[in-house]
């Protein structure tokens, strides 16, 4: 039999765990979990975030092409808690047969009273302690969709909870600085409940939990009464809503511009909010800023 010259001898001995290598085809739902997806699983996962940069994914719409990109997936990511009213739909219309990983399992939610009935806040991840949770659930997941590449998924998983426990130890002292009646914002629509109860702050906004909902004349005279009975003086802009409403009240009240939030959505690449870290430093910083 013929043998190998040496070189192609050593490069077949590398080939062959090459061919042998997976990559993890992922599908997310929104900006936010497709970051840490994509964090998490770094260089072995493809990640395809079905609501785009600025998104709303309370008011998304499918595509066709998103059917197709489920079809194909490995995995299927979703926050959970009622934020993605669509996936299910999406899901029969794509046959998708494999499993949906809920990254907020295991959160404490919160609820609130909308119309009579008890609604659960679907915005989990505005608190970084959720988004520990919400980290660990993804690399457990793409452990479980890619065994051979377990040590690596834990490797970065473990150090990327790290950085989001240290950015949680961070947003907490410095709210704590802050006294407790200057601790107070007003936004677009009610997407900060678990930030504000993790750190302290008093989020006030016209409209509830999802985006598609509508403020009341009377919600709105109320809330116009209570920013000026509090003295708040900044109102804060998202980047994914419209924010007419809530600068027709800032300028019942006097209230000033404080910048823009970004609690659903993350900019393109390159944006000042491009990553789920870089968000959330965003976001506390901005609002500091104003209480200060």
């Amino acid at each position: 039999m013929k043998k190998l010259p040496v070189a192609l001898a050593v490069a077949a001995m590398f080939i062959a765990p090459l061919a042998m290598a997976k990559t993890v085809d992922a599908v997310a739902s929104f900006s936010v979990l497709a970051d840490i997806v994509t964090q998490v699983g770094g260089e072995h996962v493809q990640v395809k975030s079905l609501v785009g940069p600025n998104g709303d994914p309370h008011s998304f719409e499918p595509t066709p092409q998103d059917s197709q990109a489920l079809a194909k997936a490995d995995v299927v990511f979703v926050s959970g808690l009622g934020l993605e009213g669509w996936m299910d739909r999406l899901i029969s219309a794509s046959d998708y047969k494999g499993k949906v990983i809920v990254a907020s399992q295991g959160v404490a939610t919160r609820t609130l009273e909308e119309e009579g009935k008890t609604i659960t806040d679907p915005h989990a991840w505005n608190s970084m302690k959720n988004g520990v949770i919400y980290a660990t659930n993804v690399m457990n997941a793409l452990i479980a969709a890619d065994p051979q590449d377990a040590s690596d998924f834990r490797q970065r998983g473990t150090e990327y909870i790290n950085q989001l426990q240290k950015l949680d130890g961070w947003a907490a002292a410095s709210f704590a600085a802050i006294p407790a009646t200057k601790r107070k914002v007003l936004t677009s629509h009610d997407a900060f409940g678990y930030f504000g109860q993790r750190y302290s702050v008093s989020f006030m906004s016209p409209v509830g939990f999802s985006t598609e909902s509508e403020a009341s004349a009377a919600n709105v005279a109320g809330l116009i009464t209570q920013l000026r009975k509090e003295h708040i003086g900044r109102y804060f802009i998202e980047n994914q809503t419209d924010p007419r409403l809530v600068k027709q009240i800032a300028n019942a009240t006097g209230a000033r511009p404080g910048g823009e939030l970004y609690p659903e959505a993350l900019t393109k690449k390159g944006g000042e909010a491009d990553t789920y870290q870089a968000a959330f430093k965003h976001n506390v910083n901005v609002m500091l800023t104003s209480m200060k």
